[in-house]
């Protein structure tokens, strides 16, 4: 498949295009393990297509898989009209599937997750920038969820690259928060235990899924690229600091997901399978699709280890935005005020 740019002749734009292969140093286009890979985002997203879901995955397809996935951060395979098995198969090949603790589970496999959500059931909090189960010692390293019902308007999810986000940061922030460690609770499944019976219930999942500590700016363990790994879910807090010092910083890191150049959103069709690097993705789930059904199955893949940066080094940092270098100055040129006007 090849792309094309716009060919710009005396000013003027004109439907005249010449192809190109790659973006921002990286191939557009590739073929790997027998199938094609095709990226459809700047910072994160691309499309596999040629492997059915529904046939075991080979070792060389798993690895090609997972190089692609820490390449991309998100992964899209359309058209995969899978089991519930099939789906636990897949995921399995990428390593242990995990249970979340607070999430409707499948009666008969409880790696499994349904979320039925129509005007009789509402989804719960999904509609936060937030990255999976970041409450965890070991957080999630990648989730995958498949459509099976989607309505007919409505009910996109975003994602946004934190390795983009923090590259986005200016150096002396960046070197500022680079070694502070960030306070992660289940805060917003406390709500789920609002009787007063509740209480020894919660005492028990307190004792489970204790308070955790991770670095506000992590390593992702495949790329070595620095990730800003903070989200208003899950982060209840800067440890050591002031608590009206820790909410500010935190609601100035929190916008960083908010940046439309650093996201990607799916709209999504029955049938579509997504894969997501939770080591460098937020997402977001739209609730604009109230009282229509959705209806969606979803494995999460045990991680590891949150291993940080002791302090920054802007020199070797890449800039998202702020340092592109070789882009035209826009064709319109400087406007020029009039002489005398008064304002």
């Amino acid at each position: 498949m090849r792309r094309y740019a716009p060919r710009i002749i005396g000013g003027n734009c004109f439907i005249m295009n010449k192809p190109f292969g790659s973006f921002q140093g990286r191939p557009i286009v590739a073929q790997q393990a027998g199938f094609t890979i095709t990226r459809v985002g700047a910072h994160l997203g691309a499309e596999i297509a040629g492997i059915d879901l529904r046939q075991p995955v080979s070792d060389e397809q798993r690895d090609a898989i997972e190089n692609a996935l820490a390449e991309n951060a998100l992964l899209i395979f359309r058209k995969q009209d899978i089991s519930s098995q099939n789906l636990i198969d897949f995921g399995g090949r990428f390593g242990e599937l995990t249970v979340h603790p607070f999430a409707p589970k499948d009666k008969d496999a409880s790696v499994l997750i349904k979320f039925r959500n129509d005007e009789t059931n509402p989804p719960f909090r999904t509609d936060v920038w937030h990255s999976d189960e970041t409450f965890r010692k070991e957080p999630p390293k990648a989730t995958i969820l498949v459509a099976k019902e989607v309505p007919a308007i409505g009910g996109d999810t975003m994602f946004a690259s934190m390795s983009a986000a923090f590259d986005g940061l200016s150096d002396r922030m960046q070197q500022y928060i680079s070694g502070l460690e960030a306070i992660h609770d289940f805060k917003p499944f406390r709500e789920l235990f609002d009787d007063e019976g509740d209480r020894q219930n919660v005492l028990r999942w307190e004792a489970i899924y204790p308070p955790v500590t991770h670095p506000v700016v992590r390593v992702h363990p495949v790329t070595g690229r620095k990730v800003l790994f903070v989200n208003p879910q899950f982060t209840v807090g800067i440890k050591n600091m002031d608590e009206r010092e820790s909410k500010a910083l935190l609601e100035i890191l929190y916008q960083q997901a908010a940046i439309p150049e650093y996201q990607f959103r799916h709209h999504w069709e029955p049938h579509t399978l997504i894969m997501w690097d939770n080591h460098s993705t937020q997402h977001y789930a739209v609730n604009d699709y109230f009282p229509q059904r959705r209806y969606m199955e979803r494995v999460t893949i045990k991680g590891g280890a949150v291993d940080g940066v002791e302090r920054a080094d802007p020199e070797t940092v890449r800039k998202a935005i702020r340092r592109q270098t070789g882009k035209p100055k826009p064709a319109h040129g400087k406007p020029q005020a009039p002489v005398g006007a008064r304002t």
